[in-house]
């Protein structure tokens, strides 16, 4: 009796706590930071006071100088030989450092004590004094012999003549700079999976297209974001080939300016533009190479979508909308059982059924 006083009349709408409120629409209260816009307002005060002193109150910056030899033929010229002396050197370490870093995978000992004695004797000295070095080869080997050794001589070439500075400037980058590159290069083989390697020699590719074609483009995406760190690194680290002696480059025009006005501080200035110039330009290149290779590494997967189509199901024993049971039975694939009953085979157990 109680059950058919709860039940509401057939076609009405229940009333009461029987029905289901509208929930209410929730108020998100966005959670506020004060101290960090405080944080970001200290710092906007503090860069602005500094330009405004730096621009006003400091003459010994001479802007008037800076804007006097920012395009000056010299700053330009040392421009240019600093360019050089970035894409020479990194060409130079980057395929000197591919050869060190197979050198360290190799199984020969010799070969990979080789390798590993270079990288140990270019990355424990400071490159200044590489550089030092590189700039007394002239005087150390005053001339260049090729022959047959305890023997006279078949060619003698000077090394004055041989070798200018900025040759020696370049030989000094370079082989510095392949010690890193070959770590940089090491890392990105050691990062693919070695079941690439086993698929490649299952198809019958040699090494040298299994390096090309498939190991390679893989470890791109490991290598391009620290090789570009170190061409731009390389592009600051040519300042210091006046140890070599090399002073054509950017700030040995701008030092050489400087010793003449009296006034180091612009010509500093406009040397960091011409660096933070082409910086800029080279972080640029960087990133739309790593976006190059970085292509279906961070992307989602596709939806997986199901094999065949699926629908409601029905309870099993239980008719089917207008139908009976034993019409619903009849629309799946039956068997029968030991007591003579028709059950509905398993859905594993059917073709293009999981497991």
């Amino acid at each position: 009796m109680t059950d058919t006083a709860s039940r509401a009349p057939s076609g009405e709408t229940p009333s009461g706590p029987a029905a289901h409120a509208t929930p209410e629409q929730i108020q998100a209260i966005r959670l506020r930071h004060p101290w960090r816009t405080v944080f970001a307002a200290v710092l906007v005060i503090i860069a602005a006071l500094f330009l405004y002193d730096t621009a006003f109150n400091r003459p010994v910056y001479g802007w008037p100088e800076v804007g006097k030899y920012l395009f000056d033929v010299r700053i330009v010229t040392g421009a240019w030989y600093t360019l050089q002396l970035t894409v020479y050197s990194m060409v130079i370490a980057i395929l000197l450092g591919v050869a060190l870093a197979v050198m360290r995978q190799s199984p020969n000992p010799v070969v990979r004590s080789v390798a590993w004695v270079y990288l140990w004797l270019f990355r424990g000295t400071p490159v200044y004094v590489q550089l030092t070095f590189w700039g007394l080869v002239p005087v150390i080997y005053k001339s260049i012999e090729l022959g047959i050794p305890f023997t006279e001589a078949v060619l003698s070439l000077t090394t004055k003549e041989l070798l200018s500075y900025f040759t020696l400037a370049v030989i000094g980058l370079a082989l510095n700079e392949a010690a890193y590159m070959a770590e940089i290069v090491r890392a990105g083989l050691l990062s693919v999976d070695q079941g690439q390697h086993e698929a490649s020699t299952a198809l019958g590719l040699g090494w040298w297209h299994t390096m090309s074609r498939v190991i390679l483009p893989q470890a791109m995406r490991v290598i391009i974001p620290p090789t570009g760190n170190e061409v731009i690194s390389m592009l600051k680290t040519t300042s210091l080939v006046t140890a070599v002696p090399f002073t054509l480059d950017l700030y040995g025009r701008a030092k050489d300016i400087s010793a003449v006005t009296y006034q180091p501080v612009p010509m500093l200035i406009v040397a960091s533009i011409w660096y933070l110039a082409a910086t800029s330009i080279l972080m640029v290149g960087q990133y739309y190479l790593e976006r190059h290779f970085s292509k279906g590494v961070t992307r989602r997967p596709d939806v997986m979508k199901p094999s065949v189509e699926t629908a409601a199901v029905d309870v099993v024993g239980e008719p089917a909308e207008g139908g009976d049971v034993a019409s619903r039975r009849g629309a799946h694939p039956t068997y029968r059982e030991p007591g003579g009953e028709d059950e509905i085979v398993p859905p594993h157990q059917r073709p293009g059924g999981g497991a």
